[in-house]
């Protein structure tokens, strides 16, 4: 069975590091295949997570599907 991907973006501030551990822990990784993206560290990732749907940080993209945690920073905020 093929894992599903799992795409986690944030900024770095509190409320998206905390969401950060709650994810890493609460995912399961035999089903997810997790990727950790700090856009604040990689800012050409930025389009991507707009195609995605992502509009603010935290937020999980869970096989295509963006779910916003709490709010940390709008996108545009990250430019």
């Amino acid at each position: 069975m093929s894992k599903s991907k799992a795409i986690f973006y944030h900024a770095g501030c509190p409320v998206c590091v905390e969401a950060e551990n709650r994810v890493a822990e609460a995912l399961d990784r035999q089903r997810f295949d997790v990727e950790i993206v700090h856009l604040g560290e990689h800012k050409a990732r930025l389009a991507e997570a707009r195609e995605r749907g992502v509009q603010s940080v935290p937020a999980l993209v869970l096989e295509g599907a963006p779910f916003h945690i709490n709010f940390g920073a709008a996108l545009k905020d990250l430019d």
